[in-house]
């Protein structure tokens, strides 16, 4: 039976969403059932894309991901791949009409990381937009369950979201990326000589694409508030973390949340989603 592939497809991005994010897995467990499944499958290609060029350092990265490039658009052409990670993927595709532009435009951002290692503010904005704006948009068609209308409406507020997201993980990374990998995605910033004014700048851009973010959370169907509110809270919790450390820790370590700090989160989150101060 079909059904059967496709449950192991589904299990096969579930294991990745858990095995490479244990914060996203607790916001994905917090959505309703029936929305758990398409955020595994996005979650698990758009994770599979990410590890391509971030470490696959003995192998051909580039031959790999144009591989991953062209049986992504063969599992969606075909409705099914023997790649258990495509074939959930194109699924949600196809159930959620998540458009094809969206899909180009964050394959086009992995694809730089290959070759590109510094950015300017225009090469900055379009790999924001393509590494998380448009995963954003991917989750939220899944989160708005085809309402267009309601899509159009949180469109803005989820782009800000993702961008929120991907600013604190370049943070947060930023010793891995700079000294291992090469790469500054921040504009203009020179981690040789990192200033705590340089950071205070980057951190009130963070600032307001969370604010803005927030906006469009409260506004959410029930079925899916709760889990992004969760991500959200997360992600939070862990950019005040990184704000409140001089420059120069960010070079020497990498910022966490521990787990018991999480579940107090959870609790603290849960509590104000029933009281409805959502």
């Amino acid at each position: 039976m079909k059904q059967l592939f496709d449950d192991v497809s589904l299990a096969c991005s579930k294991i990745t969403t858990t095995s490479y994010s244990s914060s996203f897995s607790i916001g994905v467990r917090c959505l309703e059932r029936h929305l758990r499944g398409p955020i595994y499958a996005i979650y698990g290609f758009v994770r599979f894309a990410d590890e391509i060029v971030d470490t696959f350092h003995d192998y051909d990265k580039q031959a790999l991901f144009i591989e991953f490039k062209e049986e992504t658009w063969k599992a969606i052409d075909r409705k099914i791949s023997l790649n258990p990670i495509l074939n959930s993927f194109q699924q949600v595709v196809h159930t959620f009409g998540i458009k094809h532009e969206l899909i180009t435009c964050f394959l086009q951002s992995m694809e730089s990381d290959l070759s590109k290692k510094t950015h300017s503010d225009a090469s900055y904005n379009t790999y924001i937009l393509g590494s998380a704006e448009v995963v954003g948009l991917m989750c939220l068609h899944v989160f708005t369950e085809n309402s267009k209308a309601l899509y159009d409406e949180l469109k803005p507020t989820a782009m800000k979201l993702g961008a929120a997201f991907q600013k604190v993980n370049f943070l947060r990374d930023v010793k891995n990326d700079y000294e291992e990998l090469g790469r500054t995605y921040f504009p203009g910033v020179n981690f040789s000589c990192f200033s705590d004014a340089e950071k205070a700048q980057i951190e009130r851009d963070i600032e307001l694409d969370f604010h803005e973010a927030f906006e469009g959370i409260k506004k959410l169907p029930v079925a899916s508030k709760f889990g992004v509110y969760v991500a959200y809270v997360y992600y939070k919790t862990l950019f005040n973390k990184i704000r409140s450390i001089p420059s120069a820790r960010i070079l020497m370590e990498r910022v966490r949340i521990s787990d018991t700090h999480k579940l107090r989160l959870l609790l603290t989150s849960y509590c104000k989603h029933r009281l409805s101060l959502v």
